[in-house]
């Protein structure tokens, strides 16, 4: 059991909490969310202790440990990657070295071979000769191959590191885990890992995370930081994200009857308690959703952007024919002979490995030269690009954020129309007037959707466009690109981004292109079959 009191906590003259009293309790799931600058990652660091509150408190069950995911990836440079997961269980890690350094001593004593004694049993307690195992094993789960576990972290890919600092993390069973996003830098197949993971994981987890399709896989409750405050909700993001907008309707239509509004709660809350079955506390889920009334759901404060791509002409017949490209980089291979032809009505999403999937659309855009094979727009497709890496537009850039968009823009617009364009895209005030190189990651990310939305192109090529956003810019550009009526060729890490934009599949792999046209979820269904051993 984890609880905050009364906590407060002030930066500058600025407030971020006021009275925050929660509980976590044992086998649950926590979905923190708030606005990107709320305090998320501040709070998770109140309640692991890395930061006092100035009022109020935190209180932990007695002898419960507290793990925490750390995202300083070259903290453990010199140490062993196995070395690094037994870590998480700091304890362990202390007895395991004090008992290796007795045993290493020439002249080993009594008194040396009493305190041994004692070491070994609380080691045995602690379930210290399963250790490297049980880290081995968390590291296989996250798709970190053998060959990496005995080398050291200076030695290992970033992809990598990322999946031992979070093995270390989920590492002896800790009693309450705490996750700041940690589906960052993981591949699809890691994420399901961790799904699992979690959602078989009997202590208390409290995450903080941007992926919405995560969010509601493991999540059994959702703890909204707003107005300063943290309401906690039963069920995942979905039916927190779906009965917040039916408050803020309800909130705006003051005219509409009490009774009329209940009723449509009610029958919210039964869709959603249909759906209970899928939660490992089903029961208990379903009788907490009952008791919900209309006083329980209140309208957020948060502001979503306005996304809108609108194509200025409709695409022909022709799209894309991408025939034999072939690339080499670094003496590596990433693309070999890949060849597809897209169709008008296509939204594509890349899977495989994402230096093959960026360099395949830098190609198609013109910012690099394929080795060997061709590709040909249709003559009526108009491309605009949005790359993972963005730094070309902002760094070095002496540009008011209203001068930098009026770069793209037509050049009968007024200023008053970028101006109103920007407010859309939650940049108000005298905000228009900060220098774009010095914005925000999740500001240049809004930054190129703007640009974007601007060419009115009838074709988008998005590279991890959700990359920095928070969920409610996520949630306008998923929203967005159901609605475009253009094509879209895209890669993404987020589930449910995928899902409900791509009607087609292509994944790169190491024995050629694997073209569907259908679902992700359908895709992925596939593929299990094909994969999973006849038993």
């Amino acid at each position: 059991m984890l609880q905050a009191t009364n906590v407060g906590l002030r930066f500058s003259d600025r407030k971020l909490f006021e009275d925050v009293s929660i509980k976590f309790t044992n086998g649950n799931c926590y979905g923190l969310i708030g606005a990107n600058g709320a305090g998320k990652s501040t709070f998770l660091k109140i309640l692991s202790g890395e930061i006092e509150p100035q009022e109020g408190h935190v209180s932990v069950g007695k002898d419960e440990r507290i793990a925490v995911l750390k995202q300083d990836h070259f903290a453990h440079e010199e140490e062993i990657a196995l070395n690094v997961v037994m870590m998480g269980h700091e304890r362990l890690y202390e007895v395991m070295q004090e008992k290796d350094a007795i045993y290493s001593k020439g002249d080993f004593t009594e008194e040396d071979g009493m305190r041994a004694a004692e070491l070994e049993g609380e080691f045995a307690e602690m379930n210290g000769w399963e250790a490297e195992g049980d880290a081995a094993t968390l590291l296989r789960g996250l798709g970190v191959q053998d060959e990496f576990h005995d080398k050291k972290m200076a030695d290992l890919p970033e992809t990598e590191k990322v999946k031992v600092l979070l093995a270390q993390a989920l590492f002896g069973n800790p009693d309450i885990l705490l996750l700041d996003e940690p589906t960052n830098g993981l591949d699809l197949q890691a994420i399901r890992w961790l799904e699992e993971f979690l959602i078989q994981f009997q202590n208390t987890v409290i995450v903080v995370s941007h992926d919405r399709s995560f969010l509601n896989n493991v999540c059994t409750h959702i703890a909204d930081l707003d107005f300063e405050k943290i309401t906690l909700y039963v069920g995942n993001y979905d039916f927190w994200y779906e009965s917040s907008q039916l408050a803020l309707k309800m909130a705006q239509d003051q005219n509409k009857k009490k009774e009329e509004k209940i009723k449509d709660l009610k029958e919210f809350i039964a869709r959603f308690s249909a759906n209970a079955s899928k939660s490992r506390q089903a029961t208990s889920r379903k009788k907490l959703l009952d008791k919900i009334t209309l006083d329980d759901i209140k309208p957020s404060s948060r502001k979503y952007p306005y996304i809108a791509f609108q194509p200025e002409r409709e695409i022909g017949n022709d799209l894309l024919e991408v025939s034999g490209l072939t690339k080499t980089i670094d003496g590596k291979k990433v693309l070999d002979n890949v060849t597809f032809r897209l169709n008008k009505d296509d939204k594509v999403v890349l899977l495989g490995d994402d230096i093959a999937k960026t360099t395949l659309l830098k190609i198609l855009v013109g910012e690099m030269e394929p080795d060997e094979g061709s590709y040909k727009w249709g003559i009526t497709t108009s491309q605009s690009y949005f790359p993972k890496d963005n730094s070309y537009y902002f760094d070095g850039v002496d540009k008011t954020l209203i001068d930098w968009l009026r770069q793209y823009s037509p050049e009968d617009e007024s200023e008053t129309f970028l101006r109103g364009f920007l407010g859309r895209m939650l940049f108000s005030g005298e905000e228009v007037f900060k220098k774009a190189s010095v914005l925000s990651g999740g500001e240049k990310v809004r930054c190129m959707l703007s640009r974007m939305m601007l060419s009115h192109s009838n074709v988008l090529i998005l590279d991890d466009p959700t990359n920095h956003l928070d969920l409610e810019s996520i949630q306008s550009l998923n929203d967005s690109l159901i609605q475009f009526k253009g094509s879209v060729i895209f890669t993404s890490h987020d589930h449910q981004f995928i899902q409900t934009i791509a009607n087609r599949v292509i994944e790169i792999t190491d024995k050629g292109v694997i073209d569907k046209s259908e679902s992700y979820e359908e895709y992925i269904e596939a593929e299990k079959k094909i994969t999973t051993p006849v038993l």
